[in-house]
């Protein structure tokens, strides 16, 4: 080995063990400065301190407050102007109705007669037509119709007869049936042929024409 191979190595160590060193610091002084940051995290953490402040209790809303009533709107007066000039009136003239027509007084007519005096009062009290025979002898079982008989049909018929102002009998009419028209035509048949009466009297006693009511009853006879 020559003497300057041996320098150049012994420049090649220290050139080494130079960077070693330089290098080392540099590793040094990085971890210096890491390790510096990282213990001010942790202080930063450690001094660090949550603290919550107590949040106060909620009270209740205070109740509505009352609002008072708006007050009432006034308008404001009108102003009317007084100076107007009222419109113009226009009399029109309105003729008055015609009066009613009149009617004229008619001409006196004749008086009205005088009503007739009253009848005297009578001197006699009006009397009706009375029988003067029997009314009971006016029909009998003799008299009985054959075929009402042979029927042996009964019944009652009323009669009403006019008497003359002699006592005889005028007219005779049926006012109440038997229900047999041959019964009744035997009750008016023998009351006209066989009644007599004494005539109605008027208010001067003179005879006159009267009515009698009557009833006949036709029986069949008991052998």
């Amino acid at each position: 080995m020559s003497y300057a191979d041996r320098d150049r190595t012994a420049e090649n160590t220290v050139g080494l063990v130079t960077s070693g060193v330089l290098l080392g610091l540099l590793v040094f002084g990085l971890a210096t400065a890491f390790a510096a940051e990282g213990f001010k995290t942790i202080i930063k953490k450690v001094t660090t301190v949550d603290i919550k402040k107590d949040e106060p209790k909620k009270e209740p809303p205070p109740p509505p407050k009352k609002v008072a009533a708006a007050p009432p709107i006034v308008a404001p007066p009108v102003k009317v102007n007084l100076n107007v000039a009222p419109p113009p009136v226009t009399t029109v003239d309105t003729p008055p109705p015609p009066a009613p027509p009149v009617p004229l007084p008619l001409p006196p007519g004749p008086a009205a007669a005088p009503p007739p005096p009253p009848p005297p009062p009578p001197k006699f009290t009006p009397k009706r037509a009375t029988p003067k025979n029997n009314p009971g002898s006016w029909a009998t079982t003799n008299d009985y119709p054959t075929r009402a008989l042979r029927e042996e049909r009964e019944g009652s018929t009323g009669f009403r007869v006019t008497v003359g102002p002699d006592g005889r009998v005028t007219g005779c009419s049926v006012t109440a049936s038997s229900g047999s028209d041959d019964l009744d035509s035997a009750t008016c048949a023998n009351v006209t042929r066989r009644a007599r009466f004494t005539p109605a009297t008027d208010g001067e006693g003179n005879p006159t024409s009267g009515s009698y009511d009557g009833r006949i009853r036709w029986v069949i006879p008991k052998d």
